[in-house]
């Protein structure tokens, strides 16, 4: 299971188990809670109404004709009482008042009921014995279920219990009250768990997005290119990318030497022997002119081709030990190749090499010249050498679609062999030059490479159709 997928699935269980539970108990506590507020005014009523009796009653006879009138004019009554979210339009309290043996003396909802035996009714029970008296009563007749809540209090005369007052209130409209809490409360639940969700999402992305990112540069270490160690914010994760970066600075130092120095001596091997073979034949005596003259020329030819191999090797080096460029500078492509054709003009006309220039239109993108100038030279000196004399290299300038600024050169020659074109890039692999039978140093390429990869752009290199090779160097045109 991935770490987002843990962390999302931990903070909704801790979080979300735990609001659940609180949830469900407050649910499970709202209709309670409703039927206290409701119970504790009915107990002030039923009192103040019992003390009503009381004072009224004569010779400790209770006299209900004044409830009878009262309870007549109530419901004669039309009102309009907005509470809340809902309109009150009667008065729906049930009164009932019972004598000393606990028979009705009075019913406000029942006339009939007077001179039934109330008595074993816990309210009136309760009260008769001088307790809390109170009962609740589901009404058989309604749909969906009601309940009604009694509260009873002693009618007292002279110290004297002479009967019990109770109240009843129907708690259809407390239970419309907790119907909507509930729906209120679960609703803002779901929001809430929604809310847990999300945001347990955008930190899981938070704490994986920079191990994603650190994975991904790990993947392209491996495969052996060269990358930035991308920006991991400034949690502990960075300072691990960076101990990773500086890790791999070391391990690749360690390497870079151990490679370099078995390839610079079997690669210099060979012009070493040769400028050491034209000396000891120099020193021979009486050695004829023209012999002279051409060991010398084998001496300055190796020479060069180590300086040729040394410097190159000293930039290439210098480029992979850089992780950005340094003197980046809008540039223009057709200025660039323009000065490059310019410099390689006497070996296009030693060798015949004509050029056919396309795309001559806006070229211009971020990059440091001095580098992009050695990919470019690099890039149009192959098509030159590879090229047979009097053939055509076509140099084509073109802005991408995508915010790239392309440079595209064909030559004219025979291709790359099959067995080459996995290996055109590695240091020190190349192919024997088709007038001269000798390669060259080998790291071109490499150089091309490193200088892209630098500008966050890419080369390719491959075989054209029709024949020939085609080389492309893609530039962004934006600063990186």
């Amino acid at each position: 299971m991935k770490i987002f997928s843990r962390i999302v699935i931990g903070i909704v269980l801790v979080i979300g188990v735990g609001f659940l539970f609180m949830l469900f108990w407050v649910v499970r506590d709202l209709e309670p809670q409703y039927r206290k507020v409701t119970e504790e005014p009915l107990a002030d009523t039923a009192y103040a109404l019992a003390s009503l009796v009381g004072t009224t009653a004569r010779e400790n006879r209770i006299d209900a004709r004044l409830f009878e009138r009262m309870f007549q004019d109530v419901r004669a009554r039309t009102f309009e009482a907005r509470i809340y979210d809902f309109i009150k339009r009667d008065v729906d309290l049930h009164v009932y008042i019972t004598d000393a043996k606990g028979r009705v003396v009075f019913d406000s909802d029942n006339a009939k009921a007077v001179g039934q035996d109330y008595s074993q009714w816990n309210d009136v029970r309760f009260a008769l014995a001088g307790g809390y008296g109170s009962r609740t009563t589901r009404m058989q007749t309604a749909d969906p279920p009601v309940h009604i809540m009694y509260v009873a209090a002693p009618v007292l005369s002279g110290g004297r219990t002479i009967g019990v007052l109770s109240v009843g209130k129907p708690t259809t409209h407390s239970d419309l009250f907790v119907s909507a809490s509930k729906r209120r409360i679960l609703l803002g639940g779901a929001v809430v768990l929604i809310a847990v969700l999300l945001t347990s999402a955008v930190v899981s992305g938070m704490v994986t997005h920079p191990i994603k990112r650190l994975t991904g540069y790990a993947l392209t270490v491996k495969e052996g290119k060269r990358t930035m160690l991308p920006d991991l914010g400034s949690s502990e994760i960075r300072q691990l990318g960076i101990a990773f970066d500086e890790m791999r600075d070391a391990l690749e130092g360690k390497q870079y030497v151990e490679q370099y120095v078995q390839t610079l001596t079997h690669e210099i091997k060979s012009p070493l022997s040769a400028i050491q073979g034209a000396a000891e034949l120099l020193e021979e005596e009486n050695i004829q002119r023209d012999r002279q003259v051409r060991f010398l020329a084998n001496i300055r030819s190796e020479s060069g081709r180590i300086q040729t191999l040394v410097e190159k090797l000293l930039l290439l080096s210098t480029l992979e030990s850089r992780k950005t460029r340094v003197d980046a500078e809008e540039l223009d492509m057709n200025a660039i190749v323009a000065e490059a054709l310019s410099a390689m003009s006497p070996l296009l006309e030693r060798r015949g090499v004509r050029i056919e220039r396309t795309g001559t239109g806006d070229a211009a993108f971020i990059g440091e010249r001095f580098l992009v100038r050695q990919a470019v030279e690099n890039i149009l000196n192959n098509a030159v050498e590879f090229t047979p004399r009097g053939g055509v290299i076509s140099v084509r300038i073109s802005a991408g679609g995508d915010d790239h600024i392309e440079l595209t050169v064909e030559d004219s020659g025979a291709g790359i062999p099959s067995y080459a074109e996995d290996r055109i890039f590695e240091r020190f692999y190349s192919l024997k030059r088709p007038d001269t039978g000798k390669k060259s140093s080998g790291l071109g390429l490499s150089l091309v490479q490193e200088i892209m990869n630098l500008h966050g752009g890419t080369v390719t290199v491959r075989n054209r159709a029709t024949g020939g090779a085609m080389a492309m160097l893609r530039f962004p045109q934006a600063p990186l």
